[in-house]
């Protein structure tokens, strides 16, 4: 089920806060929790009922593994070490992932690489498995190092499962969120969290279906094609897709974190205007900020602790390390591998660049991150290496530059052809017209210059002047709901 959907929006959602609110109201407050996990699983499989198992199977596991490395001190008789659950749970999970994941990846290099025919199993990825996976090795490995404070099979269960985070994030912390579906404040109907919760939906959807939707139509024919495009099509097809994939899933983010203070319930913030940053440090503490955690505290920190003795070249491994997989985890393929490794030098040499206190102009070291970082999301888009090389080629004039045909009429435009500059269509390479450059002009200055979703509510007072603009915000995000898409994070 989408969040930016008919049967999301007006059934589901009201159905599962107004019966959520009534059981607790009755001081039903184990039904309540019951009921929610239900309709967090109803949500879960309206996708494919087949993979409720899955999930569910996931769940029983890493919850009992957790109580195996928690109870372990108090049993008697020990059969296998507390390394050695805890090396069994993190082995099954990550067997699991790689499946479903990876397996086709695997086959498909081992065929290339030995000339062998190994069929391909054409897995067709269970939804959010890369999400609620992570979060749940997180807990084996909190559980292991003594961490774990709550131990409710129902309240684990939620952490998991919770609708607005399952498919796409945020990712959850269970010491932030376990204790949540606990406290008594929260099953009471708060009507400041639901106005805001409201208010943040709605600025999500409005990013997602108004915003990003329409940059998609260009990222989609530039990156999908075969024709070679020249510089200004390259470039708009990748400022197009980085522009939708930030409003695409920081518009996710938005809108399942205001479904979660409907709920009364804190979800983590995911984006901080990430393109404002000024270095690829500053970007990975803006841009997927709950990935960005999980990376410093479950790959990066223990390659760390691995070494005898931390110096700067260790630590930089250790960073490219977590990046690279970082990159695997986000897609099975070289491009996604390729992407991490890019970050993961980036990041080498900005610590680098620091350490040595080189100071830069702020606004030349956020062109030199940005323009970075479009590049980098090159890699993360393309479907294979030639796909991202054709892009890079084009971007970097290696088949020309055009300008539109109008253009020619100047003298002085006219004489650029010259250097080999040509006129004609300019956009028709990405399907695109004025309004292509127009709206990507839009949406640079939104991301460069507008306060975010977060710092527009936090700064939003309930009087009618912000509930009219909700109420239009709402209005053009519905109206905006014709056309049926998903996330770009679902395929991850």
């Amino acid at each position: 089920m989408l969040f930016n959907s008919y049967e999301f929006l007006f059934v589901f959602l009201p159905i599962s806060l107004t019966v959520y609110f009534l059981l607790n109201r009755m001081r039903l407050t184990l039904a309540s929790g019951a009921w929610l996990l239900f309709a967090s699983l109803f949500f879960y499989s309206w996708w494919n009922i087949a993979y409720l198992p899955l999930i569910l199977s996931s769940i029983l596991f890493n919850y009992t593994m957790g109580g195996l490395l928690m109870d372990y001190d108090a049993r008697r008789k020990q059969f296998v070490s507390r390394k050695g659950i805890m090396v069994v749970g993190l082995m099954a999970n990550m067997l699991f992932l790689g499946y479903f994941k990876y397996m086709d990846f695997f086959i498909h290099n081992v065929n290339g690489l030995f000339h062998t025919k190994f069929q391909l199993l054409n897995i067709v990825l269970p939804l959010g498995i890369s999400f609620f996976t992570i979060t749940q090795i997180a807990f084996l490995v909190d559980s292991y190092e003594g961490l774990v404070e709550e131990r409710n099979l129902l309240n684990y269960a939620l952490f998991v499962t919770f609708f607005p985070h399952l498919l796409a994030g945020p990712i959850l912390h269970h010491k932030e969120m376990m204790p949540q579906f606990q406290r008594v404040r929260n099953k009471v109907l708060n009507s400041r969290n639901l106005y805001l919760g409201l208010a943040l939906f709605f600025l999500g959807l409005f990013k997602k279906v108004i915003l990003a939707d329409e940059f998609s139509q260009w990222a989609v024919a530039g990156f999908d094609g075969t024709a070679p495009l020249h510089f200004f099509e390259a470039l708009l097809t990748t400022l197009s897709y980085t522009l939708q994939l930030y409003f695409d899933f920081s518009g996710y983010s938005d809108m399942a974190v205001g479904i979660g203070w409907m709920f009364n319930i804190s979800l983590p913030l995911n984006f901080n205007s990430p393109y404002k940053a000024t270095s690829v440090i500053d970007f990975w503490k803006r841009w997927h900020m709950t990935l960005a955690q999980f990376i410093n505290s479950y790959l990066y920190a223990p390659i760390v602790r691995a070494f005898d003795t931390v110096t700067f070249r260790k630590s930089m491994f250790a960073i490219v390390t977590a990046m690279l997989i970082s990159g695997f985890w986000h897609g099975a393929g070289w491009t996604f591998i390729l992407w991490g490794i890019m970050h993961g030098l980036a990041l080498m040499i900005n610590h680098a660049w620091r350490k040595r206190k080189i100071k830069m102009p702020r606004l030349l070291a956020g062109f030199i991150t940005f323009t970075f970082v479009n590049i980098s999301f090159l890699l993360f888009r393309a479907k294979t290496l030639p796909a991202a090389f054709r892009l890079l080629k084009g971007l970097s004039g290696g088949n020309g530059v055009m300008l539109h045909h109008s253009l020619a009429k100047n003298t002085v435009i006219a004489k650029l052809g010259i250097v080999g500059v040509t006129f004609g269509d300019w956009l028709d390479g990405i399907g695109g017209n004025d309004w292509t450059y127009i709206m990507v002009i839009i949406g640079l200055v939104i991301v460069f210059f507008c306060r975010n979703s977060n710092e527009i509510v936090a700064a939003a007072k309930p009087n009618w002047k912000t509930f009219l603009l909700l109420i239009i915000t709402a209005c053009w995000s519905i109206m905006g709901m014709s056309r049926v898409s998903e996330f770009l994070y679902f395929r991850f």
